[in-house]
C-alpha cells in the first residue's frame, strides 16, 4: 500500500515570483533594451509589494548576469529574497563562494542559489562546456561541496576531487552573520535526483499533475535517505492565468495560446533559443517530462493546463494553472497538501500578472494557509 503524502508545514510556505531585466515574455517579445534599469526596479518592487518571499533571477548563456541583477534589485527593495540561478562549471567554485557571500552582505542576507547543471548539449557549449550529461552532475555534487565547505567551515583548506583542486583557500567572506545560504536545485534526471537530494535545501520542480509530482517527490525523498538526509524542501512552479471567473480566465488562456503558437510566440522562442535542432525533442528530461503529461491531455487535477507547454515544446516552466483567483489558490493548496513547502509563480504578462498575483491570488493562499495552520494546531 502507498502512503498516503504528508502535508507541507503550513507556515512555512514559500511564495516565489520572477523577475528579469526586460519586459518580453513567450506572448511578449522585447523591442527595447536587454537591461532596462527603471522596469527591473519597478518588476522587483512589485513582487516585495505583493508580498512574494523571493524571486527567481534565471540563468542563459547570453542572458543578463544574475549577481549583477540581483546586487540592482537588492539596491531597490527592502526584504525580497533573491535567489540566483547558477550554472556551476563556468568559473570556480572558489570564486563563486566569495561572489554570493559578498552579495550576501550587501543584501543583507536575501541571497539564496538556484543551481542549475544544464540539461541541453549546446546550451552549454555555447559558454565552452563539453562535459556529458551525468558528469555535469557529479562536477555539480563537487561543485556543491566546495561551496558549502566555503560557507559552513572556516580556516584554510585544501581540495582535490575529480573536477576541482586547490591549497590554501582561507575565505575571509562568509554569508551574511554567518547564517546558512541556501541551496536551491533543479532537475529531473536519475543523476540530479541523486545529487540535488544529497545537497540540497529545496529540490525544484516544474509543474506537473499531482500525483506526477508525488511520485518525484517521493524519488527525492528515497535518494535523500540514502544520503542519510532528510527529504528537502520542494518548489513546483506554474504560470497562473487568471480572470474574474473561470469562465473569463480560460478566454484567456486561450487567447495566449493562439499568440504563443503564432507568429509572436515564435519569435520569441527563436530569440532564447527553445526550438530544438532539426526539429529534434529535448534533451533535458524535465522538459521531456512535460511533454508526456501534455501528450495525456489538456487539463489535469483541478485546474493545470498543458497545451501551453506543447506550444514551446517543453522549453522551461511552461504548465499553467488557469481559473479564477479562488481556483487557481484552492489548486496550489493542493500540491502543499501532497507535501510541496515552495510555489514559484509567473506569468505571460510579468509586471502586470505579477501585480495582480499579489492582489488578488496570494492574500487567498496565504488566508487558507494560516487557517490550515491554525486548525492543524488545535488538533
Amino acid at each position: 500500500m502507498t502512503a498516503s503524502p504528508t502535508p507541507a508545514p503550513y507556515d512555512s510556505v514559500e511564495i516565489l515570483g520572477m523577475i528579469g531585466t526586460a519586459d518580453s515574455s513567450e506572448i511578449r517579445p522585447s523591442s527595447g533594451p536587454v537591461v532596462d534599469p527603471d522596469y527591473t526596479a519597478r518588476f522587483a518592487q512589485a513582487h516585495e509589494d505583493g508580498g512574494f518571499d523571493r524571486v527567481l533571477i534565471g540563468y542563459g548563456s547570453g542572458w543578463s548576469e544574475g549577481t549583477q541583477v540581483a546586487a540592482y534589485a537588492a539596491a531597490h527593495t527592502e526584504r525580497l529574497g533573491l535567489l540566483v540561478a547558477h550554472r556551476p562549471g563556468v568559473v570556480h567554485p572558489t570564486l563563486a563562494s566569495r561572489t554570493f557571500s559578498t552579495l550576501d552582505h550587501f543584501s543583507k542576507g536575501r541571497v539564496a542559489l538556484n543551481i542549475v547543471t544544464g540539461g541541453n548539449d549546446t546550451e552549454q557549449r555555447r559558454e565552452g562546456d563539453y562535459l556529458p550529461h551525468d558528469e555535469r552532475y557529479a562536477r555539480t555534487d563537487e561543485y556543491l561541496q566546495v561551496l558549502r565547505q566555503s560557507w559552513d567551515t572556516t580556516g584554510p583548506r585544501d581540495f582535490e576531487g575529480s573536477y576541482y583542486r586547490f591549497e590554501g583557500f582561507d575565505p575571509q567572506v562568509r554569508p551574511y552573520e554567518d547564517r546558512h545560504l541556501e541551496l536551491f536545485f533543479g532537475g529531473s534526471s536519475p543523476a540530479a535526483y541523486t545529487v540535488g537530494a544529497k545537497r540540497a535545501d529545496t529540490y525544484m520542480l516544474w509543474g506537473e499533475p499531482l500525483a506526477e509530482t508525488g511520485e518525484q517527490i517521493a524519488t527525492v525523498g528515497r535518494e535523500a535517505a540514502a544520503a542519510g538526509r532528510t527529504t528537502p524542501r520542494i518548489s513546483v512552479s506554474f504560470r497562473p492565468i487568471l480572470g474574474r471567473t473561470d469562465e473569463e480566465a480560460w478566454e484567456r488562456a486561450h487567447g495566449i495560446l493562439d499568440t504563443i503558437s503564432g507568429s509572436v510566440g515564435k519569435a520569441f522562442k527563436e530569440k532564447v533559443g527553445r526550438i530544438h535542432p532539426q526539429g529534434g525533442g529535448p534533451q533535458n528530461a524535465g522538459s521531456q517530462r512535460l511533454l508526456a503529461v501534455a501528450e495525456k491531455g489538456d487539463v489535469h487535477d483541478r485546474c493545470l493546463w498543458t497545451p501551453t507547454t506543447t506550444a514551446v515544446g517543453g522549453g522551461g516552466n511552461s504548465t499553467a494553472l488557469v481559473g479564477s483567483p479562488e481556483t487557481v489558490a484552492a489548486a496550489i493548496l493542493d500540491y502543499v497538501e501532497i507535501g510541496v513547502n515552495t510555489v514559484l509563480i509567473r506569468g505571460y504578462d510579468p509586471l502586470q500578472d505579477a501585480i495582480d498575483y499579489g492582489r488578488d491570488l496570494l492574500p487567498l493562499v496565504r488566508q487558507e494557509l494560516a487557517h490550515r495552520a491554525g486548525t492543524a494546531r488545535a488538533s
